[in-house]
């Protein structure tokens, strides 16, 4: 236990120096993201979430502190495969088809068949794929992503740690660490952003290691910790693709922008999504433990239907939301 408080305090240092000095770096060689044009927001707070969490849990497993077997060092390499598409993508633009092609390929190599079966395993490829394209379609506003990453691998971390898989829970709890280091500097007013680079490490991440935990358990109470897991980026998903689908347009249609749209200040939606996660979270590793069946996991998608069809009658604004008077002072202030 101490070397994981060990590790995880490391990582979150880490973290933190890492995205001050790389988005120095970001925004001398103009990596800013072009999903935000109303400001600069630098990116490569992921590559410093990656890189602090991969060299912690490397660390960690040569010391024999948290060894990396049971598929974890191939599930670590694999979510830096990812990551590094996700880096490729952040730099310039590449068509979303190869990001799914490429995650499905990662999350191929960490499926473990022989517990999950093949029809299982092409599920659970399905799924690793979903989520951490949700998580990549989630970072859309200041905080948000990094709030919710931070709650799941808590409580993904708590399942492994239940079926005694200490290099996966140390792992979980390191990612859990360097994402809090990132959120230092992403949080409204962000100065730096995860990207897609640590948005789909991130999401692969925790999606891959909640298949490895699940691995031998009925379809039933898999599916429903799953979804529980996962409950904002699917909530986000289904938004967008409902909105889309209805009006026929693309636009600022995700959650965060239909929060603010309803007056939530940038804090307040970071805040309130990261409740929706932990409630998610909470359900997902009471139905891990069996303490409730898995029918509870419908309360939580119920809440996130509800939710959705609420927001849907939110009108999504035309144009980037403009930047408050004390906003733009902040950012002066924090940007020097």
């Amino acid at each position: 236990m101490l070397y994981g408080i060990a590790a995880a305090t490391t990582a979150l240092l880490l973290a933190a120096v890492l995205t001050a000095l790389l988005r120095t770096a970001a925004l001398r060689l103009g990596v800013v993201d072009r999903r935000r044009p109303q400001r600069k927001v630098p990116l490569f707070g992921g590559v410093a979430v990656v890189l602090a969490t991969c060299l912690v849990a490397v660390a960690a497993g040569r010391l024999g502190a948290a060894p990396l077997d049971g598929g974890v060092g191939d599930l670590l390499a694999a979510g830096a495969a990812v990551a590094a598409l996700g880096l490729v993508a952040d730099i310039r633009r590449i068509k979303p088809r190869v990001l799914v092609v490429g995650t499905a390929v990662a999350a191929a190599w960490v499926v473990p068949y022989e517990e999950t079966g093949f029809a299982g395993g092409v599920l659970a490829v399905g799924w690793i794929v979903f989520v951490a394209l949700g998580f990549r379609a989630l970072d859309h506003a200041d905080g948000v992503v990094g709030t919710v990453g931070v709650v799941t691998a808590f409580g993904a971390g708590a399942c492994a740690a239940v079926e005694v898989m200490d290099g996966l829970a140390v792992l979980l709890s390191v990612l859990a660490a360097a994402l809090t280091g990132f959120l230092m500097h992403n949080w409204p007013p962000a100065r730096v952003g995860l990207g897609a680079c640590g948005s789909l490490f991130t999401g692969f991440v925790l999606a891959s290691a909640a298949v490895v935990t699940r691995a031998g358990y009925g379809l039933g109470s898999t599916a429903a910790v799953f979804g529980a897991l996962a409950v904002v980026a699917g909530a986000d998903v289904a938004l967008v693709l409902l909105s889309r689908r209805l009006t026929g347009r693309c636009g600022p249609d995700h959650l965060a922008h239909r929060l603010r749209r309803l007056g939530l200040t940038p804090p307040g939606v970071a805040v309130l999504l990261g409740l929706a996660a932990v409630s998610g979270v909470l359900v997902a590793v009471l139905v891990h433990l069996g303490r409730i069946g898995a029918s509870g996991a419908l309360w939580v998608g119920a809440g996130a239907l509800v939710a959705v069809l609420g927001l849907l009658r939110i009108k999504p604004s035309s144009s980037p939301r403009p930047v408050s008077a004390q906003v733009r002072g902040q950012l002066r202030v924090r940007n020097g």
